[in-house]
């Protein structure tokens, strides 16, 4: 099964810090699958509606907080089709969560089944919160499959959930704190398993073992978070399936610019 990843929305510029890789634009790191029975879009970042109707799409505090730099190309639906595929093509997306830069795209792909935690949506749909949540990204009615707290599987030490109509290459794997329904997405790939953990951490050096967060990210991710003991055991957890398990698994945030490079590198 071939992965690509992508960014479907750079954000405001990062500066390296503990000696790390030079500055670079936050981003929305998104995955696509090319399956047997078309495509899977795991997170779709920001999409046209964000950059053609900002104003509707995004809150403006929000957008002065995170400066998205709000590019058409950038959209997970434009990038579809420069890979030779129609939008179509994409006949499910799974989501970590329902953040707005999260989310963007799901206008685009009106047709594909969109899966989420119940909590996670429930949570939006409930939410007097419109710079966290906005219904201008699923007010054309998503074609939503949920999920509850039960899960049929152990993935790792990890409970996790097989996705409705994807086989054995997806794993959903709750990781609570960021907010009432986060989740991660687990993906087979040719020689390991990738791991995205959308906002379960910020920043590729918080999963090191004295784990240092970013300044400027973990202002962002305290400032977000729904229970910061749930969120903080799970950054622990993480730690130790990359001590672990870490020739088996590769483990990524949404956001980390350097992280994505190195998957596109690779």
């Amino acid at each position: 099964m071939k992965i690509h990843h992508l960014n479907c929305g750079s954000m405001r510029r990062l500066e390296a810090t503990y000696d790390g890789p030079a500055p670079a634009p936050a981003v929305n790191h998104c995955l696509l699958a090319e399956t047997g029975d078309g495509l899977v879009l795991v997170e779709t970042g920001l999409g046209i509606g964000d950059v053609r109707d900002t104003e509707r799409s995004l809150a403006a505090d929000w957008i002065a907080m995170v400066e998205p730099v709000l590019d058409e190309h950038e959209t997970a639906i434009r990038q579809v089709e420069r890979l030779g595929y129609e939008p179509e093509d994409v006949r499910h997306i799974i989501v970590t969560h329902l953040d707005v830069d999260h989310c963007g795209g799901l206008p685009d792909f009106p047709w594909a089944r969109v899966h989420v935690m119940e909590a996670e949506l429930e949570a939006a749909l409930a939410a007097g919160n419109d710079r966290r949540y906005r219904s201008a990204h699923w007010a054309h009615g998503p074609r939503w499959t949920t999920y509850g707290p039960a899960a049929d599987d152990d993935w790792f030490g990890f409970r996790a959930m097989r996705p409705e109509g994807l086989g054995d290459a997806f794993r959903l794997v709750p990781l609570g704190g960021h907010t009432e329904g986060h989740m991660g997405v687990a993906v087979a790939g040719d020689d390991r398993w990738l791991l995205h953990c959308g906002d379960a951490y910020y920043y590729h050096k918080e999963l090191e073992p004295q784990g240092h967060p970013h300044p400027l990210l973990d202002i962002v991710q305290t400032g977000a978070e729904v229970c910061h003991d749930l969120r903080v055991g799970t950054q622990a957890r993480l730690r130790e399936l990359v001590q672990g398990h870490g020739d088996e698994v590769s483990v990524f945030s949404a956001h980390d610019p350097w992280e994505l490079q190195r998957h596109q590198g690779s």
